[in-house]
């Protein structure tokens, strides 16, 4: 299990790095601020008391604090007493516990595939399609986060399970808006535009892209966020899913072009500082700092929202460096997809208070005290904008409000020797030389021997 968690185990543990420095660990007063207090209104009128709801999740110092502040309020509308317990180790105790037939009435699971597996050994209780319908609504891309949270239970149904609450963005590219001032450079608003001005940097004798894949134990995985942000810009949703599922080959032809293209860019000498034998070798926290150079050594660098971790100290967003949307192919007309992650609030043990606190976890105050406390982004279309702890924050978000698809980090919901496996290895192959149909074949290959 160690090994298969070992992406997972990174990213939060940088999102965790970057974050920390604007909570506040705000909790505000009920009728404080610009908070929607409505969201109590149905809460208020539940007599709780004496109902304790069980949760646990991943979430440490400070986000437990913050946690608890935002149920709070909750606690005080229903009488009911909340009791959360993070864990480090929170995959592996949760999967004891339940099995033990001691489940907490809430579980916060960081990847949908845990929670799927627990569904299908009926270890998690459905929710209600009223719940659904409200996630449905309140949520952009509201079928993609049904979806997420939908499983096959131990008769192979399919039945609703989870809420994400606090979500990760991975589609962006990181840029200096200096460089691209001093050159006349626009931001790209579709993938065309983006290879397009990719052209332009090489012609005026740039090198448009800085990308590396070193990461120790765990060297490959940047290029196969890249490869499933390619997926979701070539084909339908379906496709993705397919692949994930594999219901379709990993060397299917679809699949193979998703790597050919990462390789227009990876592969590319004119393309990537150090040219293409450097990108492997690379490691990834040292991949964004050709955007720092004077002159730059690259212009442009795909990596999700946690990267400013990795910046020069002092580094500002918005000012020294910046981000936009990793686009979308106009011609292929598929909308805007946005590939990323969050963590799934279950109830493996149901009760009226444990419903309730499922409702109002999908109210927009609870996402908003987070979002004022920082290191928190939501698809939720209905909370305050202006409550987010920065500019930086804000605009994630609307990506993910803009999005007409969201899919999660396809490599953490494959098994474990593939997403944190072979896939991860063919990449360091592909750029090193082997064709995408080759690497394709030999990662099929792993998995039928799965």
């Amino acid at each position: 299990m160690t090994t298969s968690l070992t992406k997972k185990t990174l990213v939060v543990a940088m999102s965790a790095a970057f974050a920390a420095g604007a909570y506040a660990e705000i909790n505000p007063s009920k009728g404080s601020g610009e908070y929607d207090w409505s969201s109590l209104d149905a809460f208020e009128d539940m007599d709780l008391s004496g109902q304790v709801v069980t949760v646990a999740g991943p979430w440490l110092t400070p986000e437990n604090a913050i946690f608890e502040g935002i149920v709070s309020h909750f606690e005080e509308a229903t009488g009911a007493d909340v009791q959360y317990s993070g864990s480090d180790s929170f995959e592996q105790q949760i999967v004891i516990d339940l099995q033990a037939g001691s489940p907490p009435n809430l579980a916060i699971f960081p990847q949908p595939g845990l929670a799927a597996d627990m569904a299908s050994r009926d270890l998690l209780k459905p929710l209600s399609s009223d719940l659904k319908n409200k996630v449905m609504d309140a949520y952009a891309a509201g079928q993609s986060w049904v979806d997420l949270g939908t499983y096959e239970n131990g008769s192979g149904n399919d039945d609703f399970y989870g809420v994400f609450f606090r979500v990760d963005l991975k589609s962006l590219v990181w840029y200096s808006p200096d460089n691209f001032a001093d050159y006349g450079y626009e931001v790209p608003e579709t993938m065309e535009e983006l290879i397009a001005l990719s052209e332009q940097m090489v012609a005026d004798g740039e090198t448009p892209w800085c990308i590396g894949l070193g990461s120790g134990a765990a060297t490959g995985w940047p290029a196969t966020d890249w490869v499933e942000d390619i997926m979701l810009r070539l084909h339908e949703p379906d496709v993705y899913d397919k692949w994930v599922s594999h219901e379709i080959p990993f060397n299917d032809p679809r699949v193979v072009e998703a790597i050919e293209t990462f390789g227009q860019f990876a592969k590319n000498d004119d393309y990537v500082q150090g040219g293409a034998q450097a990108v492997a070798s690379t490691d990834f926290r040292d991949s964004p700092k050709g955007l720092f150079s004077v002159p730059a050594d690259c212009f442009m660098h795909r990596q999700a929202s946690f990267i400013p971790a990795f910046f020069p100290e002092g580094t500002v967003i918005g000012e020294d460096a910046d981000f936009f949307y990793f686009p979308a192919f106009e011609s292929k007309d598929l909308g805007n997809p946005v590939l990323g992650a969050g963590t799934v609030v279950t109830m493996p043990k149901e009760s009226e208070a444990a419903r309730a606190l499922m409702e109002y976890l999908t109210t927009p105050l609870a996402h908003e005290i987070w979002m004022a406390n920082g290191g928190f982004l939501t698809p939720h279309t209905g909370v305050n904008n202006d409550l987010f702890a920065n500019d930086t924050l804000r605009r994630q978000a609307e990506i993910l409000q803009n999005a007409d698809t969201f899919r999660f980090d396809g490599s953490d919901l494959m098994p474990g020797g593939i997403g944190a496996g072979a896939f991860w290895t063919g990449m360091v192959d592909f750029v090193s030389g082997d064709s995408a149909e080759e690497v394709a074949a030999d990662i099929e290959q792993a998995w039928d021997n799965l």
